[in-house]
């Protein structure tokens, strides 16, 4: 069968249905919406069977859906409509919520169910549930559709009357009011704005938009006052507590998420925030949820020296957790981005990546181990690599490549590590693909050991299972042995070497592409076509 995604962008939801759909041999082409009239030549050109919407933020034009079944990816259970979807449920305090695959229709979510799925909401980002729940559940249900839709008895079934409408929600309804609004509902606040658009407020003067919060469990002030920072966030009271909020965003055009003592000029307190360790069974946990998996040059060398300490305990294992929705996306391109040298910023932040992998890498006394709960890309696959064992969760996707940050050579000793993964002469297959790449995938290339585990919670629980039962004398010992061996071939710093001599043209030589890239990264800039590895209805076309 031949199936078009149609999407705003090629977000986590987008990848995720593309391996799976992948996965099962149709063939699969993608367009992004950038005009209706984008759209019908899209069909056009490929004549797909079915097109399904898992992104979008306009209704799909009429001379498409009625010419051809377009199944929309609603983040709300079946009769729920509007744009805020999850936005509204997470405010109301929810407890379970869903998603609908519908068909379009001139209505707006009001179309006949192909498919739905429910699932309990958790106190956490409106990104954390899309990621995640969302994703999961959207998953089921498109897969499910692709079973109906070639079953001739099958009929989508109507929605009754014409559901519920909810308007997009505006700013005035997310405001804050410090002094009566409890940290609950302060937090219930900031999460159904995370990651877009975020919470508008004014802070020592700045209008500022308010993203990554996490309750304050001991510390109280006079509601409204910042009354600690630490490790980039601020902590402001409220009326029974108080709130952490860890990114801010200007105001403004062309602004971006940053640390939130940064956006205001704060020092930072002492202690750790984002980096803590807890050790069971002689195993020490490392978990390092940074916002978005980015990584910045103090990040990576506070998560350095954390491992370090893990490596003094008397543990036989050290796993890095990352966090639940990311592992590592590798370095910080919105830190690089807002320094006054970004050249010399990008070199000081793959320095303390490198740093950190080659720690890892010349651990010859502790079994080492990545568990990915959530996504990784470009340096933070290699970062995971750096590890004796890669574990995934089975919905996690991977993308190493660095070539979409303007042809990136990369570094964190990838020529070292891939090609003991995947096998030597075979590294283009990852460097030079492009596609995102689903666990199976992984795995069947050598990038993962095993996946296993649904949820996080069920990723979390095997690990604790399989990991103390690996053979940690022989995994030492053996490594021991390879490294001496590996080292009296090539020298590690010889690795490191060679991929920072073309890292620093990328950083500092007369080609901009990087740096244009990482622009238009940090700044989301819209689309104005869809990159010739996705579309490849368009392929043929430029071809011809």
């Amino acid at each position: 069968m031949k199936i078009l995604l149609l999407t705003h962008s090629f977000n986590s939801l987008t990848q995720r249905l593309y391996v799976e759909i992948q996965r099962l041999g149709h063939e699969l082409s993608v367009e992004f919406d950038i005009h209706d009239s984008v759209t019908e030549e899209a069909v056009a050109l490929f004549k797909p069977d079915l097109l399904i919407a898992p992104f979008l933020k306009r209704a799909i034009p009429e001379s498409v859906w009625s010419k051809l079944p377009c199944l929309i990816v609603h983040p709300g259970p079946v009769g729920d409509r509007g744009p805020s979807s999850l936005d509204w449920a997470i405010l109301r305090g929810e407890k379970q919520w869903g998603i609908t695959l519908l068909q379009a229709v001139a209505e707006m979510d009001a179309g006949p169910v192909w498919a739905t799925r429910t699932f309990s909401m958790r106190n956490a980002p409106k990104s954390s549930l899309y990621r995640n729940e969302v994703c999961e559940g959207a998953v089921d249900c498109v897969l499910e559709a692709l079973e109906k839709f070639n079953d001739p008895t099958f009929t989508p079934t109507p929605i009754d009357g014409v559901g519920t409408w909810n308007d997009a929600m505006k700013q005035s309804v997310r405001a804050i009011n410090w002094q009566e609004d409890d940290s609950q509902t302060v937090l219930r606040k900031i999460n159904c704005g995370d990651g877009t658009p975020g919470v508008l407020d004014c802070i020592n003067g700045e209008v500022v938009y308010l993203h990554n919060a996490r309750l304050e469990n001991e510390k109280t002030g006079h509601p409204g006052d910042i009354i600690a920072t630490q490790n980039g966030a601020i902590c402001r009271a409220t009326k029974d507590g108080a709130i952490w909020v860890g990114h801010l965003r200007k105001k403004g055009k062309d602004t971006f998420k940053l640390p939130a003592t940064h956006i205001l000029d704060l020092k930072d307190g002492e202690g750790e925030r984002d980096i803590f360790i807890h050790i069971e069974d002689q195993i020490a946990y490392l978990h390092f949820p940074f916002h978005n998996g980015a990584m910045n040059t103090d990040q990576c060398q506070r998560l350095l020296h954390q491992y370090q300490q893990a490596c003094q305990k008397d543990v036989t294992t050290i796993v890095l957790m990352g966090g639940p929705d990311f592992f590592s996306n590798g370095i910080h391109l919105n830190a690089i981005e807002e320094s006054e040298r970004p050249a010399e910023e990008s070199w000081a932040n793959i320095n303390a990546m490198n740093d950190l992998c080659e720690a890892i890498i010349q651990t010859t006394d502790k079994v080492t181990v990545a568990a990915l709960s959530g996504n990784a890309g470009a340096g933070g696959v290699f970062f995971a690599l750096s590890c004796d064992r890669v574990y995934s969760r089975t919905g996690v996707i991977l993308n190493p490549h660095y070539k979409n940050m303007g042809n990136l050579f990369g570094s964190e000793y990838w020529t070292y590590l891939l090609p003991k993964r995947v096998g030597t002469g075979n590294e283009a297959k990852v460097m030079q693909h492009r596609l995102p790449i689903g666990a199976p995938e992984a795995k069947a290339l050598g990038l993962l050991d095993d996946y296993f585990g649904k949820t996080v919670e069920d990723f979390q629980r095997q690990l604790k299972e399989i990991v103390p039962a690996l053979p940690h004398t022989q995994i030492i010992t053996d490594k021991k042995i390879q490294r001496d061996l590996d080292e009296s071939e090539k020298p590690l710093h010889t690795y490191r070497e060679e991929e920072l001599k073309h890292m620093k043209l990328n950083f500092f030589g007369f080609d901009p592409s990087y740096h244009v890239a990482r622009y238009k990264f940090v700044l989301r800039e819209a689309k104005s076509h869809t990159p010739l590895y996705l579309a490849k209805h368009r392929q043929r076309v430029n071809n011809s």
